[in-house]
């Protein structure tokens, strides 16, 4: 089953929603923690956008679904090539598939894009912040500063999946100098702590122990 055909349709017109996203995403990934990565590189790709001046939604669509395919398919093969004939299908936007395909290096599709670039510089780092957070005594990524990142990259034995190279790249293309990228990247990704579940035993703020509201 490849799940295409019963996968919900996107709005005509060129515009994928973020819940027609959500759906497909969770159809195709069962997964606890691939769900998470996804919203962790959502958030950070919508950050970017942001601070970049383009359009929140649809960058944050392609950090949603860069690897929906991937349980279902991780072979080197399929990944991302199978879901791209899904949302090519489903009439994705042109940027978000070229994006999701650019992100792996294997496609040999270039990152023409800020949206490529930035994509490609998230992916790797959250998958690191993640972690880093979760190797901290609170299991928290809001007490989690970039110097300490940084410092887990020196430790090779530490998430030895991770490319560091890929890490440190996708800050360069992206014209971020790295210390302030992870430090933006980690930003991003405190804002959905609790979707991600790294509140960890940091309080909310306003609550007893906790830093204060604004």
């Amino acid at each position: 089953m490849d799940g295409g055909a019963a996968a919900p349709a996107f709005p005509a017109g060129g515009f994928v929603d973020r819940p027609a996203a959500w759906a497909l995403l969770c159809e195709w990934t069962q997964g606890d923690g691939l769900r998470k990565h996804a919203l962790a590189v959502e958030a950070a790709v919508r950050a970017y956008a942001r601070r970049f001046g383009e359009d929140e939604d649809l960058w944050a669509l392609a950090g949603l679904l860069h690897d929906f395919d991937y349980e279902r398919y991780p072979s080197l093969d399929d990944h991302p090539f199978k879901g791209r004939e899904v949302l090519e299908r489903l009439g994705a936007p042109p940027e978000v598939i070229h994006a999701i395909q650019a992100h792996a290096e294997r496609t040999g599709v270039p990152r023409v894009s800020r949206l490529d670039k930035a994509l490609y510089a998230v992916d790797e780092l959250c998958g690191f912040i993640t972690a880093a957070a979760l190797i901290r005594p609170s299991k928290s990524v809001l007490d989690l500063e970039a110097a300490s990142v940084r410092k887990r990259m020196k430790d090779k034995a530490f998430a030895r999946n991770v490319k560091r190279e890929d890490i440190v790249r996708g800050a360069e293309e992206l014209g971020v100098p790295l210390d302030e990228h992870i430090a933006f990247v980690i930003e991003a990704m405190r804002g959905v702590a609790d979707a991600l579940g790294l509140r960890g035993g940091v309080p909310a703020p306003g609550a007893a122990g906790g830093p204060p509201t604004e």
